[in-house]
């Protein structure tokens, strides 16, 4: 039995992850940004999962996050699920976010961020100056570029964890809308497998996956030069190292 946080669980495809790896029985941590989200969790947390809460949008509820998690029994794996498709939230939730749990959190060693198709949209060139903070609206392709480089950039830095990125599908979630014409299902699979099969592909790190599948991501991801920068500058941003 494995020990899993998986961010973002309200709803959607971290919901769907939450709800498999706890009828596969592992112990699961269930994440939810507000106590309102939180509520709908009610069912996960009566069939075991534990619950933490806090705003991914600001760094001091993610340091609090952490604390909390560094406090209990340790983690084995964690999804890094939790994501926004636009406005100013998408730089500080889907990058500054997973790279302070990364930086911060103790014992994991497998970790999975979801990326998406719309990071070979990303431009290498906008992390000069890109806006951490969230003053402004981010642009989500940039993001999910960054995120996916993050990915492989903590494989390399950090030998000894399993991390990989995974692109879930445009699939029917509240992000991805109704018409979304990708499996459900197969959007939440790929990120539990690599987060506790003893398979030997998902004992690997450095790739990006969909759909079981590992693919060629934008060819910026691992480029080593542009992960030091990336990563450069969120340590200097957050005035936390990785």
């Amino acid at each position: 039995m494995s020990r899993i946080l998986v961010t973002g669980s309200a709803e959607g495809l971290g919901r769907a992850a939450a709800e498999a790896l706890l009828a596969a029985g592992h112990d699961v941590v269930v994440h939810a940004r507000n106590p309102e989200r939180a509520a709908v969790l009610g069912e996960l947390s009566d069939r075991g999962a534990h619950l933490v809460v806090g705003d991914f949008a600001e760094r001091d509820a993610v340091r609090r996050v952490a604390d909390e998690l560094n406090a209990s029994r340790p983690l084995d794996a964690v999804i890094h699920n939790a994501g926004v498709w636009s406005g100013p939230a998408v730089m500080p939730v889907n990058v500054v976010a997973p790279y302070l749990l990364t930086a911060l959190l103790r014992g994991p060693r497998r970790l999975v961020y979801l990326s998406s198709n719309s990071h070979v949209g990303g431009r290498p060139s906008s992390l000069e100056g890109v806006d951490w903070q969230g003053r402004s609206a981010g642009s989500y392709a940039d993001s999910k570029l960054f995120v996916t480089t993050l990915a492989a950039a903590v494989a390399r830095l950090r030998p000894g964890v399993l991390s990989n990125a995974v692109d879930p599908g445009w699939v029917p979630t509240r992000m991805g809308g109704p018409s979304a014409p990708d499996d459900l299902e197969l959007g939440h699979q790929t990120q539990e497998w690599l987060a506790v099969s003893d398979d030997p592909e998902a004992l690997t790190a450095g790739g990006y996956w969909y759909h079981g599948r590992r693919l060629d991501p934008h060819r910026a991801v691992h480029d080593e030069a542009f992960q030091d920068r990336l990563v450069r500058a969120l340590a200097e941003e957050t005035g936390t190292a990785l």
